[in-house]
């Protein structure tokens, strides 16, 4: 059996600088003065943390809370979630799978033809097609934990429910990690043999929706050749049956535009929210043909920054 070489996957390091909090976890119930529990304290999202202390009352089996003060920036860091980052990465096609949910399930080749289509994925509940995303984020945890607490006052009031407190940040500097799978990228699957048609197609149509796709990864890069092809049955490298599916492939220079796109909006990305920021200072990036995903975490040293071989195809026509 030939195994697969090239290019498995696109792994990068991410760090980003901002200021204050900008995803919030919402109330939440803590121990406040005189050991009574409150519910007026917002906590941003923390890695690990719990507002349970461990200790029950036996009588009740009623189970203690912390103190909002009662926190360990360093054990449970401030993050950034991934659905958070997603949807800004992605923000100007934020509600498109809204609409096609509602009235164009019959011809999907505007979604597919988009970075929604190509790198963010979707799925549409009333027809079921979908597109699993190559995009691997993880979420942006903080390294400074510059975490505060504060106590505020609405103006004008002075009962005990015009208080409330906020756990806040000041500067903050995050690191994550992502990937860029080849292998999901790079085909585009149009058949409901596997569970994961992108779209349902009729006779004939096919060519001109991978036509579609290309002219879409043309206007990414002009000076590339982008090449979208389609065929009627693209069979996975290493299956015993050679059992294929309709769909599209596509050629090295797609792939390398798609990549270098995706690498250029993370690059760019930035979150305002109310009085706090985020944005991304440095990216970098392992073009990692080894069978050791995301070496970048063990190893900044054997990383590829460029390029060294050509990405791995994954499938052939049969």
């Amino acid at each position: 059996m030939k195994k697969v070489t090239g290019i498995k996957s696109i792994d990068f390091k991410i760090k980003a600088l901002g200021h204050g909090v900008v995803n919030w976890n919402g109330p939440t119930s803590l121990t406040g003065d005189g050991g009574k529990t409150v519910d007026n304290h917002t906590l941003p999202k923390l890695r690990g943390y719990t507002n349970l202390t461990g200790k029950v009352k036996e009588e009740t089996g009623y189970k203690y809370r912390k103190e909002a003060t009662d926190i360990d920036f360093k054990k449970t860091p401030l993050y950034i979630s991934q659905n958070c980052i997603r949807h800004h990465l992605f923000r100007d096609q934020a509600f498109d799978v809204h609409y096609a949910n509602k009235s164009k399930t019959d011809d999907l080749t505007n979604m597919l033809a988009s970075i929604t289509g190509l790198v963010r994925g979707y799925v549409v509940p009333s027809s079921q097609n979908k597109r699993t995303s190559p995009l691997l984020i993880e979420d942006f945890v903080d390294q400074l934990g510059n975490g505060n607490f504060e106590q505020f006052g609405q103006a004008g009031e002075r009962d005990k429910s015009s208080f409330f407190s906020k756990t806040t940040f000041g500067d903050t500097q995050y690191i994550s990690y992502g990937s860029i799978s080849i292998e999901q990228l790079q085909f585009i699957s149009l058949d409901k043999k596997f569970d994961r048609e992108a779209m349902g197609i009729k006779a004939g149509q096919g060519s001109g929706i991978a036509q579609s796709v290309q002219d879409f990864i043309q206007s990414l890069n002009s000076n590339l050749k982008p090449v979208a092809t389609f065929h009627e049955n693209y069979v996975r490298s290493g299956t015993i049956f050679e059992e294929g599916e309709v769909g599209i492939l596509l050629n090295q220079d797609a792939i390398q535009a798609l990549v270098e796109y995706t690498i250029e909006i993370i690059s760019e990305l930035s979150i305002r929210q109310a009085k706090s920021y985020m944005y991304v200072d440095e990216v970098l990036v392992d073009y990692n043909d080894s069978n050791k995903m995301m070496r970048i975490k063990r190893d900044e040293t054997n990383i590829a920054v460029t390029p060294e071989n050509e990405f791995a195809t994954y499938f052939y026509q049969k």
